[in-house]
């Protein structure tokens, strides 16, 4: 004991008569790393900026003041009343279908997602890569290409015009399998499903209370990556669906927008409308953030 306290004192001593590296200054490819960042993060926060300033405007100040500054007679709640009384309220009812097909959509693809790229990771079979490779094309086909067969496919199941015709295509997500296969060969390790076997714990126990805790940064990356792309889609519902009342925000702000030359009021509560739908998708990043930084693995393997 006496020999281990010595040990330890001695060491200690050690590392504070260590000389302590000098910080080096910052080179000019820091500078230039730097600079491209607030470039870059000028680029994508402008646009909201100028929303949200906008949103705070009559019409008439809209057009007649400067963009980027507030106006000496705020409207912000003025529009903010107008965009939740417009037409009986179908705002809200715009809002609502967002929150269900891009929320029930993501979820759904999130799980799916996972559960493959879990597999492919972890179940070697043949014509494993090749599957692989199949999904990642899927990847590289823009949504146009495959807008009109989906419609003809969701013609012949009498589909068309209902929520499924846009829920289904979206429970569908590639570049979720393709992040979810690399998150599960990095991040569960291949003992602990081993020490799981051994315990008795089947397949599907073993991916939903063990790798599903591990891969929970995938996880979340998965459902918000789905969650923004099925928000922000426009062209999907504009072929599939034909009532107003079933419309997103996307297609719902295009209607009041092409209202604009006979009332020139529908440009605030379009703006406004755009307000609200961004600040929705900011405060969904922010909250569910902190799951990006989780390590769940740390103790995970049995010694």
């Amino acid at each position: 004991m006496v020999t281990a306290t010595r040990n330890v004192t001695r060491a200690l001593t050690v590392g504070d008569n260590a000389p302590r590296r000098r910080r080096q200054p910052a080179g000019p490819s820091v500078y230039a790393v730097n600079l491209v960042l607030i470039v870059a993060a000028v680029y994508f926060l402008l646009p909201l900026i100028w929303v949200i300033i906008a949103a705070t405007k009559s019409p008439a100040d809209l057009f007649g003041t400067f963009g980027l500054w507030f106006s000496d007679t705020p409207a912000a709640w003025h529009n903010l009343v107008a965009l939740f009384t417009q037409d009986g309220g179908v705002f809200t009812r715009w809002l609502v279908n967002s929150v269900i097909y891009s929320g029930l959509g993501a979820l759904v693809a999130m799980v799916l997602a996972a559960a493959c790229g879990y597999a492919i990771a972890k179940y070697p079979f043949r014509g494993r890569e090749a599957l692989f490779s199949v999904i990642l094309g899927g990847v590289l086909v823009p949504a146009t290409v495959i807008a009109l067969p989906l419609y003809f496919l969701m013609n012949e199941v009498g589909l068309v015009g209902s929520y499924w015709s846009v829920l289904l295509p979206s429970m569908v997500s590639p570049f979720g399998v393709y992040l979810a296969r690399i998150h599960a060969s990095a991040s569960v390790p291949d003992e602990v499903i081993e020490a799981a076997r051994l315990d008795g714990a089947g397949e599907i126990r073993i991916f939903a209370q063990i790798a599903s805790r591990m891969m929970t940064p995938a996880f979340v990356t998965i459902f918000l990556f789905q969650f923004v792309t099925i928000w922000n889609n426009y062209l999907l519902p504009l072929v599939m669906l034909d009532d107003t009342k079933s419309f997103p925000v996307t297609l719902g702000l295009t209607l009041w927008n092409g209202q604009t030359q006979r009332d020139p009021m529908f440009y605030a509560l379009v703006v406004m409308g755009s307000a609200v739908s961004a600040l929705i998708l900011v405060a969904l990043m922010s909250s569910l953030q902190r799951f990006w930084r989780a390590d769940l693995t740390a103790g995970a393997t049995k010694g």
